[in-house]
C-alpha cells in the first residue's frame, strides 16, 4: 500500500523538523523519515555537545589566565562528570524531537529510505509517495582512506567518550579538528594536531590562524604541519601514526577530523535523475534539485556556504515559503564561522586579504588584547581586523580573534546585513563596559 502525502522529508535534523512543523501550520500532510537521531548531528552529536564539553576549557582557562590576579587555586576537568552534564542534555533529544513531530501531525519513520524506480520513497516496510520530497540526510564525518583507517574514531566518538586517554591524536586541522583538540587538552591530554599541508583553517584569515597555532603550542599542544599521514597500527594498546619522511607517533587514540561527506551514497538519487557530486546534492536558487518534484537543504547540498546549522535552519525557512506560493529566489545573509576555544575565532563577510588589494576598502586592524575589556581577565590574546567599504563607510567584512569572539562577530553580521553606515552605529547608546561596546572603537 501507497502512503500518499504533500511533502515527505527524508532527515529528521534540524532543517527537516523544522520545515514539518512550518508545513503543518499550512495543514499540509507530511511525513519525516530518519534513520538515526531525530534532531540530527547539531543537538544529538555536533555543535550542541561540543559546546557543552568546551566549557571545561573555558573554565580552566579562565581560572589560569587570572593566577596572580585576584585567583588562586586550580581547577580540572573531570571528564566523567562533564560527560554526565553532556548527556543529560542530549539523551533525551531524539525522542523528544520525534514526539513533537507526532503531536504535531507529522508521520515519522525510523528507517532507512531510498528512492525507488517509480520515484517513490521506500522507508523500510512502507512505500511513501508525495507531491514534493525534500533531502536533509545531512553530512557524516569523513575517513582517511589508508592503512588502519578502520582505527580511526571520529568526532561523534570524542563526544561520547566515556574516559578521556592520555595521549590523543587528531589527524586533519579544520575547525573540527582545532576544537576537539582544545577540549581534549583542557581535560588533561597530551594532545596532538596532524595536518597535510601549512594552510589549517584555510577559509580563516592567516595570520590569525598563526596566532591560534601559536597559542596552543604554548599551551603545551603537539601541532604537526605538513605531514601526511599514511598508516594507522595497533600495536599492544596504543595505535601508531605513520606518515612520509619517516614520520611515527605512537598514541592511544586516533581521532579522523578531516571533514565532513554529504550522505547522498544511500538515498537512491540515481533512480530518480538527482544529481550530485563529493560536496552533496546540486541545487538551484530554488533550492530545487534536477528533480523538479525533488528539493534538498541543509548540509547534504553542494555549495561553497558555510554548512552550519542557521543556514540550514534558514534554507528550512525558505522552502516553507516556497511551498506556500512565494516563489522568489532564495537570497542568502552573511554567515558567520567560528572555531570555537579559548580563544575563539570569528569570521564574517569579505576577508582581511580583500583590502591589501583592493583600494575600495579600508582594513582596520586592532591588537585588543590591553583593553579594558580583555585586561579585566587577563585574556593573552584578542585582535580583530574589520574590512571596510570607503564609499559606502560600511563595515562589509570582520574577524576576531578572542574569548568572546562568538559575541562580536554577530554584531558585525547585522551591521554588515543591514549595511549601517559606521557613523549611524556609533551615535547607537550601548551598555558600557561591555564587548558590544568595545565595536565603536574598532571601526
Amino acid at each position: 500500500m501507497v502512503e500518499k502525502y504533500d511533502v515527505v522529508i527524508l532527515g529528521g535534523g534540524v532543517a527537516g523538523g523544522s520545515l514539518a512543523h512550518s508545513l503543518r501550520r499550512q495543514n499540509k500532510s507530511v511525513a519525516v523519515v530518519e534513520n538515526n537521531l531525530f534532531g540530527g548531528t547539531c543537538p544529538n552529536r555536533g555543535c550542541d555537545p561540543k559546546k557543552i564539553l568546551l566549557a571545561g576549557l573555558e573554565v580552566t582557562q579562565t581560572v589560569a589566565d587570572m593566577q596572580g590576579n585576584g585567583i588562586s587555586g586550580h581547577v580540572s576537568v573531570n571528564w566523567p562528570d562533564l560527560m554526565r552534564h553532556k548527556r543529560q542534555y542530549t539523551d533525551p533529544i531524539s525522542n523528544a524531537t520525534q514526539h513533537a513531530l507526532v503531536a504535531d501531525g507529522v508521520d515519522t519513520f525510523h528507517e532507512q529510505a531510498q528512492f525507488n524506480d517509480a520515484g517513490q520513497l521506500q522507508a523500510g516496510n512502507h512505500v511513501l509517495e508525495a507531491d514534493k520530497y525534500v533531502i536533509a540526510t545531512g553530512q557524516r564525518p569523513n575517513r582517511l582512506p589508508i592503512t588502519g583507517s578502520e582505527y580511526f574514531k571520529t568526532s561523534t566518538d570524542f563526544l561520547n567518550l566515556n574516559d578521556m586517554p592520555k595521549d590523543v591524536t587528531f589527524i586533519g586541522g579544520g575547525y573540527i579538528g582545532f576544537e576537539l583538540a582544545g577540549i581534549a587538552h583542557a581535560a588533561g591530554a597530551k594532545v596532538h594536531l596532524i595536518h597535510h599541508n601549512d594552510h589549517p583553517l584555510k577559509q580563516f584569515d592567516p595570520q590569525l590562524v598563526k596566532d591560534v597555532m601559536n597559542h596552543l603550542e604554548d599551551e603545551g599542544v603537539d601541532i604537526q604541519l605538513n605531514t601526511s599521514v599514511t598508516q594507522v597500527a595497533k600495536v599492544g594498546e596504543q595505535y601508531v601514526v605513520s606518515g612520509e619522511d619517516g614520520f611515527k607517533l605512537p598514541t592511544d587514540a586516533v581521532f579522523c577530523t578531516a571533514g565532513r561527506i554529504p550522505n547522498v551514497d544511500t538515498i537512491g538519487l540515481d533512480k530518480v535523475g538527482v544529481e550530485y557530486d563529493r560536496h552533496g546534492v546540486k541545487v538551484n536558487d530554488f533550492l530545487q534539485t534536477t528533480n523538479d518534484k525533488i528539493f534538498a537543504m541543509g548540509d547534504v547540498v553542494s555549495t561553497k556556504r558555510p554548512k552550519l546549522t542557521p543556514v540550514a535552519s534558514y534554507e528550512a525557512s525558505y522552502l516553507a515559503e516556497y511551498f506556500a506560493g512565494n516563489e522568489a529566489k532564495i537570497a542568502f545573509k552573511s554567515i558567520p564561522t567560528l572555531v570555537f576555544g579559548q580563544p575563539t575565532l570569528a569570521q564574517v563577510g569579505l576577508p582581511a586579504s580583500i583590502a591589501t588589494n583592493d583600494d575600495h576598502y579600508l582594513l582596520i586592524s586592532n591588537d585588543m588584547t590591553g583593553w579594558y575589556s580583555y585586561h579585566r581577565l587577563n585574556e593573552p590574546l584578542a585582535k580583530a581586523k574589520v574590512v571596510v567599504d570607503r564609499e559606502n563607510e560600511t563595515v562589509v567584512g570582520a574577524t576576531v580573534l578572542s574569548n568572546h569572539a562568538d559575541y562580536l562577530i554577530n554584531i558585525f553580521t547585522l551591521m554588515i546585513d543591514q549595511r549601517m553606515k559606521i557613523d549611524d552605529f556609533n551615535k547607537e547608546i550601548l551598555a558600557y563596559p561591555s564587548f558590544a561596546s568595545d565595536v565603536t572603537y574598532l571601526v
